[in-house]
């Protein structure tokens, strides 16, 4: 069995800066097995696999190295961009089973505005101590959702100077840790952290948006935002916000389409 394999880079322009994914598009669904092999083999932050659907949207499934995880924005957007292209079409709707469905629209321009649910995150009081003793610098405060603890900062600056220890980050697990702050060039800038379920650092995470947008939007009484992930490739996407859900909004450029022999 042959597969065609196709690797984007994800929330820029620019080539070797973003996040990249994995995009496979099947016509009948491997064994979850092969599918975590292939994901392990592929060692890019998350693969994506497709299926069409007899109604025309398309199921969507994510793994990364580990393991097949609930939501990825990033391989969404990459997903987006290989189906776009190979069937001619301005519009996907995916559905996932463990957020439902999720409506990409691409632009004139050639970006894609893909509409996820809204996952703001909420006040805790159970905050582990690993997460503080986990970051070299204090947060102000720290909220959740049921992706991830979200550790605030008044300073970006400290964003850029954060380090990490990853063995007492994965202890969090199943959850992951993102760092924010306000920006001055943007409205908001984040560092994503997830060794218990991936890697150390993730490039770009279009997920966590859907949970950093709604928290930024009422901290700034905005409802449209522009956002910076402060990675080592850095990506940048706009979020918009309204009651339900959140509009990400970013480029994608293909790096590399090759065949996986089975």
């Amino acid at each position: 069995m042959q597969l065609t394999i196709h690797q984007i880079d994800a929330f820029t322009n620019e080539l070797f800066k973003g996040n990249y994914a994995a995009v496979i598009d099947l016509d009948n669904w491997l064994d979850n097995e092969l599918m975590l092999k292939i994901g392990a083999e592929n060692n890019v932050s998350e693969t994506a696999f497709t299926c069409r659907q007899t109604d025309g949207s398309f199921a969507i499934r994510w793994f990364s190295p580990l393991m097949e995880i609930d939501f990825c924005g990033h391989a969404t957007l990459a997903a987006a961009f290989v189906l776009c292209e190979q069937y001619n079409l301005s519009q996907i709707r995916f559905q996932a089973d463990a957020v439902g469905q999720l409506m990409i629209n691409k632009n004139d321009d050639g970006s894609f505005a893909m509409t996820f649910p809204k996952q703001a995150p909420f006040v805790t009081t159970e905050i582990p101590s690993e997460l503080f003793a986990g970051l070299s610098i204090q947060p102000v405060k720290v909220l959740k959702n049921k992706q991830a603890y979200f550790a605030i900062y008044e300073s970006e600056q400290d964003i850029l100077n954060l380090k990490t220890d990853s063995n007492l980050l994965k202890t969090l697990a199943p959850l992951d840790v993102v760092a924010t702050a306000p920006s001055a060039k943007y409205d908001f800038i984040s560092r994503y952290f997830w060794p218990a379920n991936g890697g150390d650092e993730d490039y770009v995470t279009g997920s966590i948006h859907t949970g950093l947008a709604p928290y930024w939007a009422q901290q700034l009484v905005k409802k449209t935002l522009s956002a910076y992930q402060a990675s080592s490739r850095g990506g940048h996407m706009q979020c918009e916000v309204s009651e339900h859900s959140v509009t990400l909004t970013g480029y994608a450029v293909r790096y590399m389409q090759g065949t996986i022999y089975l």
